[in-house]
């Protein structure tokens, strides 16, 4: 979905950095083997993961969604030497994908991925997080959001995809939309808790920074 004209969006995305060659490799085969492609975070937004985690320089990263691996190998570009970055997942059957993927990166090593279910996953995780990226289903968005507000600490960056739900936000909601209404909560928890202080960029899907105060 564009929310600028098509043409000034190609122009953005013209002169932005190019994603490296084993991204496209792993986007092409998204779009050839796997369903639902469209989840992919993409050439453009990849590169504003990639470079808000340059910025960050996070020695550990947390991943609520991992699909293909595309997102993760783009955050763990700015990843510390020293670092680790822990995916979870729900679906085992994109495991194997994931892993080839992540082993033909420099960051093999350094990549843990988790199956099953986030909200059980993450309290057994012993670490502080420097950044959390939050791409997955929608209807548990806040409570992903109470786990990992208790392993981060003042500076940490939370990074959360799909705030606009291709504008669905701003639309009437039907009552049968668990989606929407979830994402409309969670959008209003992250402007006002005043543990955050939170910016909601028009990048592709919406994609809000969170600093923890």
């Amino acid at each position: 979905m564009h929310f600028i004209p098509e043409a000034l969006d190609t122009y953005v995305v013209n002169h932005t950095e190019k994603e490296p060659d084993l991204l496209q490799q792993l986007h092409r085969e998204t779009y050839q083997k796997i369903l639902q492609p469209r989840m992919l975070s993409g050439p453009y937004q990849g590169r504003v993961l990639s470079m808000l985690s340059k910025l960050i320089n996070p020695k550990n990263i947390l991943e609520i969604g991992t699909y293909t691996g595309y997102s993760a190998l783009c955050l763990a570009e700015g990843m510390q030497d020293t670092g680790a970055l822990h995916t979870i997942d729900i679906n085992e059957e994109l495991e194997d994908f994931q892993r080839k993927y992540f082993d033909l990166s420099p960051y093999s090593n350094q990549i843990h991925q988790h199956i099953g279910d986030a909200t059980k996953i993450i309290p057994n995780l012993n670490m502080k997080f420097d950044l959390v990226f939050i791409d997955a289903d929608k209807p548990n968005y806040p409570n992903y959001f109470e786990l990992i507000l208790q392993k981060m600490s003042s500076g940490a960056i939370i990074l959360s995809d799909n705030v606009l739900w291709s504008g669905k936000v701003i639309e009437e909601v039907s009552k049968d939309d668990v989606s929407t209404q979830a994402l409309l909560h969670y959008n209003k928890l992250l402007v006002e808790d005043d543990r955050l202080e939170s910016v909601l960029l028009p990048i592709r899907d919406g994609l809000t920074i969170s600093r923890v105060k």
